[in-house]
């Protein structure tokens, strides 16, 4: 079993027809039925996720979902969806819906209104809604047919009976029930009553609930369009072709034609291509569509860059680093797309019931036909009543209610450069009490910088030891040499650095040069010094910083005390995770005083120090056996194993390929910041899915029992039937207007 589970592949399918939970049901349950098959269907979006053996070929899976009743393909590649034009299906829904409306509103308006009723409106309101009964709620006929035909019951077959027993009872009524006679004029009300002399017809609702269903659908199609924009936004990031540079000529090729290694030119205003590392020239990159950095990263040679970027600057040639799938857009693309295929806990109960709710609406409308005639009813009373318990019953909400609220967090978050790798890690977020979060790299930003320079106030002067002190590192490749330079340059970016000369390293001392005529050692402290750099040794030890002690001809000079700085963000964080009821917790493998030094800055209580691989995820273990809902945050090879045995492991994105691989969450800007958002994000969605699944389920409960004692009209049952769909895809769109942590800057 575990061997082949391993062996599974995933295909995606576009499912053609579905209208309602019902729906997904069948097609899940059909495609279920092959052998070694597990499906996922998306109502929202349209589609199904399958898990199949190797050997399955996705034409058995089309046969399987068309067998349903039901169209299915294979789905077209998001750039093409995002740059194609309106769907024929769409232009067509829309062309019968405009045609219906004209037809229909003379019907409703006389049928509504008493006074304009003139000699035989009846024939002329039969004649306009015939086409209406029959051409406009065509659809919901067909599917109800082919329904029928595979042994199944959708919303299609309570709308298309709905309509068929109005038109029918008017045509009864016109022909044989003294309704056709001239000068006839029928009463409007809201509330079905008894007729009294001719029979009174039914066309508003003939015409209504068709109109209102094709309305609340369409509208509701136009709204999930919204809430998908972020697969569009991201498949328009990509460029179609690249300009490569090959021994000093250019030629412009298909962007899928690049090559790891190739180099390739961004000018000013162009996306980059894909992945990769400035070769030559500098400028600012703007990310924020890619992560949601609201401000632009200044590259220069060496510099990673991500594809989808905007060169804001210069002209950049990039060396490419990855292609197609492996590129960070196109894991983020899958990684929404996964997203938003899945389902909540409580989406797969609400599934569930909808597999048995149409028969049991369709139970509900026989017996209160039959109960009102038997109860000897009015028999326009107890056609109504039928009509509107058909109508009524709505569970298109009920599979709308997680599919449309997961599309619009999912595509939020992406923006905001937060990635929720679906329902189950959503969840996660918001019910996990505890977090395990690495330092390096993680509160910190993973670079040595310089934290103090100290230098003694009668000496040669900050500035011109500090540059000598640059000069000489220039030759160091070490963390600590390449801080004192970076730091050097920014502090007089105008100045170039002194030529050095003599270079010698002496491994764990330092090194040594000389800059300007003078003899320069940058080596670690020893010995007595002068008291402003013993005391600003003595800072340095406390703060768990590398001091570094700057010689010039032998007299001691300056104390540059360098460390891992702490992300700005990682204080507001902590305290933020601290207001949402999340405990931190700090595990790193480095030493004692840099873990205490860091905690003691975010005022973290609980410190693990000197961890290995191992011994996160036995703390992260610990955790869990304590009855704590635990989330595990890091960015590098040895947090995987913690990440993976959390309840949820959040990745940073700067981090390594196999810490993102066992995550379930991302952080995209590599902003530890992120992380409150997530959990704030994740405590909104699953908010929103459960007012959705309560307003579901709580419409039905009240409407059907009106329907069933006669207290609803059906052409207001069709309007509250779409309403109810309108409103859960409404509450889902106010995600997409969710806004993170005040005060801070963010792309929105």
């Amino acid at each position: 079993m575990g061997a082949g589970a391993e062996t599974l592949v995933t295909t995606d399918l576009t499912v053609g027809g579905m209208t309602c939970a019902a729906c997904v049901r069948r097609v899940e349950k059909r495609l279920g039925g092959l052998d070694g098959v597990t499906a996922t269907v998306n109502l929202a979006t349209g589609t199904a996720r399958v898990s199949h053996p190797p050997g399955t070929e996705p034409s058995a899976l089309v046969a399987a979902v068309e067998a349903a009743g039901y169209t299915a393909a294979l789905p077209e590649p998001p750039e093409r969806r995002a740059h194609g034009h309106e769907p024929a299906d769409d232009r067509q829904d829309r062309d019968r819906l405009v045609i219906t409306a004209l037809l229909a509103t003379p019907v409703l308006v006389l049928s509504m209104v008493p006074a304009w009723q003139f000699r035989n409106w009846q024939w002329l309101s039969f004649a306009l809604a015939t086409p209406v009964a029959l051409w406009g709620a065509w659809p919901f006929h067909a599917r109800a047919a082919r329904g029928l035909r595979h042994s199944a019951a959708t919303m299609d077959t309570l709308v298309s009976l709905g309509v068929a027993a109005s038109f029918s009872w008017s045509v009864y009524a016109l022909f044989l029930g003294g309704a056709g006679e001239t000068g006839m004029t029928m009463p409007f009300s809201l509330l079905p009553a008894d007729s009294e002399g001719a029979a009174h017809l039914y066309l508003e609702a003939a015409v209504g609930v068709p109109l209102f269903v094709m309305a609340g659908r369409f509208l509701e199609a136009r709204a999930r369009r919204g809430t998908g924009e972020a697969l569009r936004s991201l498949a328009r990031l990509a460029v179609k072709e690249v300009s490569v540079r090959e021994e000093g000529h250019e030629r412009l090729v298909p962007v899928e034609q690049l090559r790891v290694g190739q180099v390739f030119v961004v000018r000013p205003g162009e996306r980059v291509a894909t992945d990769g590392e400035v070769a030559e020239g500098s400028s600012a990159v703007d990310l924020s569509l890619v992560t949601g950095e609201s401000e632009p990263i200044e590259v220069g040679p060496g510099s990673p860059v991500v594809g989808g970027a905007v060169n804001a600057g210069g002209l950049l040639l990039v060396r490419a680093t990855a292609v197609g799938a492996d590129t960070r857009l196109a894991r983020i693309t899958r990684m929404v797309t996964d997203a938003q295929a899945g389902k909540a806990g409580a989406q797969r109960l609400a599934d569930s019931v909808s597999g048995v709710f149409v028969p049991v609406v369709l139970s509900l409308a026989v017996t209160a036909l039959g109960f009102w005639l038997g109860a000897g009813a009015d028999p326009q009373a107890a056609v109504t009543a039928s009509v509107a318990v058909l109508v009524v019953a709505c569970p298109c909400a009920l599979g709308l209610a997680t599919p449309t609220a997961m599309m619009a967090a999912t595509g939020r978050g992406a923006r905001l450069g937060v990635l929720v790798g679906g329902p189950r890690a959503l969840e996660g977020l918001r019910h996990v009490d505890t977090v395990v979060l690495d330092k390096t790299g993680t509160l910190t930003t993973g670079h040595m910088t310089v934290a103090r320079f100290t230098a003694v106030p009668d000496g040669l002067g900050r500035e011109a030891v500090l540059r000598l002190a640059g000069a000489v590192e220039q030759g160091s490749e070490h963390p600590l040499g390449r801080a004192v330079v970076s730091y050097a340059r920014r502090t007089a970016p105008d100045l170039p650095l002194p030529e050095a000369g003599d270079f010698t390293a002496a491994a764990g001392r330092g090194v040594r040069g000389r800059a300007d005529g003078h003899l320069v050692d940058v080596v670690a402290p020893d010995g007595e010094l002068p008291e402003p750099l013993a005391e600003a040794l003595r800072t340095a030890e406390n703060a768990a910083h590398t001091p570094v002690l700057v010689r010039v001809d032998g007299v001691a000079e300056a104390l540059i005390e360098v460390g891992d700085a702490v992300r700005p963000g990682s204080y507001r964080t902590v305290e933020t995770l601290r207001r949402l009821g999340v405990e931190p917790v700090l595990a790193t493998g480095d030493r004692e005083a840099a873990a205490r030094s860091v905690a003691s800055n975010l005022g973290i209580r609980h410190v693990h120090a000197r961890c290995t691989p191992e011994g996160k995820a036995a703390l992260v273990r610990r955790l869990r056996e304590d009855g704590r809902r635990v989330a595990m945050v890091g960015d590098g090879i040895n947090d995987a194993a913690a990440l993976a045995g959390a309840d949820l492991g959040i990745a940073m994105g700067s981090g390594t390929d196999v810490a993102i691989g066992a995550a379930d969450v991302t952080l995209v800007r590599g902003d530890i910041e992120a992380l409150a958002d997530a959990v704030r994000l994740a405590r909104r969605t699953l908010g929103t899915i459960r007012v959705n699944l309560v307003w579901a389920f709580g419409y039905n409960v009240v409407t059907v029992p009106l329907a069933l004692v006669g207290l609803l009209n059906p052409m207001l049952a069709a309007a509250a039937m779409s309403a109810s769909s309108l409103l859960v895809v409404g509450n889902s769109l106010r995600l997409r207007a969710w806004q993170p942590s005040p005060g801070r800057s963010r792309r929105r």
